[in-house]
């Protein structure tokens, strides 16, 4: 089974006299990376929160946002009258000294300047943390749905480019006929090349003779490249998650297909190469929001 590390999910729960809302995304990502936005509450638990993410989503890059639709906090903040004074008075002194009048709208500025407007410490009772964490939970869950959706679409595309590969591997015998004549053409040249060359060592020319064979046979790369090709599907359809294992085999899936390209000597194998390789690309970029 393929999962995303894309998602999203939403959630609400309801509290004494307001009203929370949950948001949770994920974006692909090679490890565990969360971020927590939180009602100041909430801030003692934030590691809690942390294990609970990075245990259930396992990886990627997640945002969990906390925040009151229409909240008591605002009803409940409250003026540090000697802070604010503070703030006047210094810059009521700064514009003296530079010469420059005091806006008339300063006001307003000074009531965004930092711990003038203040809200009393909260604290979060074992009930409300207990629907908090529910509505986190169901959040959760939506996103898995979501994985789960958009690993079916990534599922589908790669099984189709896996079967392309294939397809296009098993077109490289109808063109081995015509490249096992010129193959047996450049060998009795290098053989007679060789003979004139090592006539007097015979133990040399059959090593120099097996090297050149070895170098141009591909039968064994095309049994490899089959048995990542079905170690691949395999692997899509395990119950854990499997994206790293994933992006190992497809690096074994190019290295065949590579060889197979340096050793054809053949145009028309070399073009099916090319496609391979175009289709193996596709897999790798896919590769990259797999779980």
């Amino acid at each position: 089974m393929i999962l995303s590390m894309t998602g999203f999910g939403k959630a609400e729960a309801q509290l004494e006299g307001k009203s929370l809302v949950v948001e949770l995304r994920t974006l692909n990502s090679k490890n565990m990376d969360v971020s927590l936005r939180l009602p100041p509450p909430y801030k003692d638990k934030e590691q809690e929160l942390r294990n609970m993410l990075s245990q259930s989503l396992v990886r990627g890059k997640a945002e969990l946002i906390l925040g009151f639709d229409n909240t008591d906090a605002q009803q409940s903040l409250s003026l540090n009258k000697p802070l604010l004074q503070q703030y006047y008075s210094e810059l009521v002194q700064l514009s003296d000294e530079l010469g420059a009048p005091v806006s008339a709208d300063l006001l307003p500025s000074l009531l965004r300047l930092p711990e003038v407007m203040k809200q009393p410490a909260q604290e979060v009772d074992a009930q409300e943390w207990a629907v908090v964490l529910g509505a986190v939970k169901e959040a959760l869950e939506q996103t898995r749905a979501f994985r789960m959706s958009e690993g079916a679409h990534l599922e589908a595309d790669l099984s189709d480019r896996i079967s392309e590969i294939r397809k296009l591997l098993s077109q490289i015998p109808s063109f081995e006929k015509n490249r096992m004549q010129n193959l047996k053409d450049k060998l009795q040249n290098a053989i007679g090349e060789m003979r004139d060359r090592l006539q007097s060592d015979p133990n040399r020319f059959e090593q120099e003779l097996i090297f050149y064979l070895e170098k141009l046979d591909i039968s064994e790369e095309k049994v490899r490249l089959k048995k990542h090709l079905d170690y691949f599907g395999e692997t899509m359809a395990s119950e854990q998650a499997q994206g790293k294992k994933l992006g190992f085999i497809s690096q074994e899936m190019g290295r065949e297909i590579n060889t197979i390209g340096s050793k054809a000597n053949d145009a028309d194998i070399q073009k099916l190469v090319v496609q391979m390789k175009d289709e193996l690309e596709k897999i790798k970029e896919q590769l990259m929001n797999i779980l």
